[in-house]
């Protein structure tokens, strides 16, 4: 891919991410990485766990919801930065009933706490409070409770799956703490050494 292409692709995303609060910026970021990111997952399960991936398409049914959180933080930072985990909470719902609680999805719902704590201020920590809490509820009430999966995997899939998720889960929660981590560096009044 030339640099002039790359650009051309690139600059408008850039654009839509952007925002002046780096907090915004920051579940932008997430939430674009995981736009992106979405196409490949029935790629990953095809690859790593089954040829039988088709329940990943159900994923997508929460792309058009991360789309948006650039677009709603215009209107509203608040309520953009809280969509990303709020989408993140439906998406690993969805998820669980199409794959199975077997499949480990559910650990995506410790990163998504994680992101409710980063995006909200300390003065809006009520909603960070909230959001995690949303989370680890559904884990408390719906584990177990999706009934039978778009399709049953065996165990040695289950095995594959659980992998999968828990790499996939390490990669959001480094990529989650590297923007928090600049975060702190941009307001830090200490000069890198």
């Amino acid at each position: 891919m030339s640099a002039a292409l790359l650009g051309r692709v690139w600059g408008p995303i850039s654009r839509y991410a952007y925002h002046p609060d780096p907090l915004v910026r920051a579940a932008n970021t997430i939430a674009l990485v995981v736009v992106f990111n979405q196409p490949f997952y029935p790629l990953y399960l095809y690859w790593v766990v089954s040829p039988n991936f088709e329940p990943a398409y159900w994923t997508f049914l929460s792309t058009p919801f991360f789309l948006a959180v650039p677009m709603v933080s215009r209107i509203d930072t608040i309520a953009g930065r809280g969509l990303l985990p709020v989408a993140g909470i439906g998406n690993t719902m969805l998820s669980a009933k199409a794959f199975g609680d077997e499949s480990g999805v559910e650990l995506f719902l410790l990163p998504i706490a994680l992101i409710a704590f980063v995006v909200f201020r300390p003065r809006e920590r009520l909603h960070s409070f909230v959001v995690a809490g949303l989370s680890l509820a559904v884990y408390m009430v719906m584990h177990g409770g999706y009934g039978e999966p778009f399709h049953r995997f065996t165990a040695e899939e289950y095995a594959s799956f659980i992998r999968l998720n828990a790499t996939s889960v390490g990669m959001l929660t480094a990529l989650v703490g590297i923007l928090a981590s600049n975060m702190i560096a941009e307001r830090s009044d200490v000069p890198p050494k």
